[in-house]
């Protein structure tokens, strides 16, 4: 048993004060708590956000979506604005995890979960993310289900989220607060690649907090999809996942946005697929050299070299379906 402070916000800038002063925010609970059980993770506070109010899902004005960052997994896949004009998220999000753990996760927190490689959550391996410049035991050890795009000599663990492939290929923004202001970040550029410093995963700062995601108004005529492919059918992180966001203008494609989880160390645009597919008809071929373009720099390792050819099969197909959805 290790002691911990506990605070409850009463509001959020009471929640910044507790953040800038070394607490760790916790709302669901469902990856912190994990790893505090596992002794990854030991906060010497802890600080419940779960009373503030954030968990609000409301159209904006202009158009689009501002989702709280204590909605939670389940309400957002049921929310009929996401199942309509953000079919990608909803796929998603019901892809992930169990229904209990949906009812419990929220969007903020599935922004801030941590990787699932099996050295991570061990505290007796080495791991350059959980304890910089112990080494990273994966590179030559079971590394099956870790990354193949964005990785480094220090460290190669697969980012988990669904979601958050889903929000990049959306164009979403996420909104953070913290003692100095707000700011807003792209999705994609929310988290950062692990380079020297494997164990700074995202921008924020000490005691900044996600409030809300945005996302922009739908693309006219655009159409989105999730897939994943995984061991199981259910309660599996992803081996290769994509997400796609597309429209047709006169056959040829218009707007297009695709990103890639499982494969990557953080959600991954394809910029080289949607530049390869730009003023194109979705033919076959085309699809196929698209995704091809997609995995172009990958640094597999032996064992993991199958999601090259699995990730590449996975943007085409939803290339194929998405492009089939524009055309009806």
């Amino acid at each position: 048993m290790e002691p911990l402070r506990y605070t409850r916000a009463r509001d959020l800038e009471h929640a910044l004060q507790a953040g800038a002063e070394g607490g760790r925010f916790i709302a669901g609970g469902t990856t912190l708590v994990d790893l505090m059980k596992l002794g990854v993770e030991q906060p010497g506070h802890v600080v419940d956000i779960n009373d503030l109010p954030l968990d609000r899902i409301e159209p904006l004005p202009g158009g689009g979506l501002r989702i709280g960052a204590l909605a939670r997994n389940a309400d957002l896949a049921r929310h009929p604005a996401v199942r309509r004009d953000y079919a990608a998220l909803a796929q998603a999000l019901e892809s992930g995890a169990s229904p209990q753990l949906r009812n419990m996760a929220t969007t903020g927190g599935n922004l801030m979960q941590r990787t699932r490689c099996g050295y991570f959550r061990d505290v007796a391996m080495p791991c350059n993310k959980r304890e910089p410049g112990s080494g990273c035991a994966a590179l030559a050890g079971h590394h099956r289900m870790l990354a193949v795009l964005g990785t480094s000599e220090h460290c190669i663990a697969s980012h988990p989220s669904d979601m958050s492939v889903a929000l990049a290929a959306l164009d979403a923004r996420v909104g953070i607060a913290g003692r100095q202001g707000e700011r807003q970040v792209p999705v994609a550029g929310f988290f950062l690649l692990p380079g020297d410093t494997p164990q700074r995963e995202t921008v924020l700062q000490q005691g900044e907090l996600i409030t809300h995601v945005e996302l922009p108004p739908p693309p006219p005529g655009s159409r989105s999809v999730y897939v994943k492919l995984r061991d199981r059918a259910s309660y599996e992180f992803a081996l290769a996942s994509a997400a796609v966001c597309l429209s047709l203008e006169h056959g040829t494609v218009g707007h297009l946005r695709v990103a890639l989880g499982g494969v990557g160390t953080r959600p991954w645009r394809a910029h080289e697929t949607e530049q390869a597919l730009a003023g194109q008809a979705p033919d076959e071929a085309r699809l196929a050299a698209a995704a091809r373009a997609a995995l172009r720099e990958a640094r597999p390792l032996a064992g993991n070299a199958f999601k090259v050819e699995l990730a590449r099969r996975c943007i085409a197909h939803a290339l194929r379906l998405t492009a089939a959805a524009a055309e009806s």
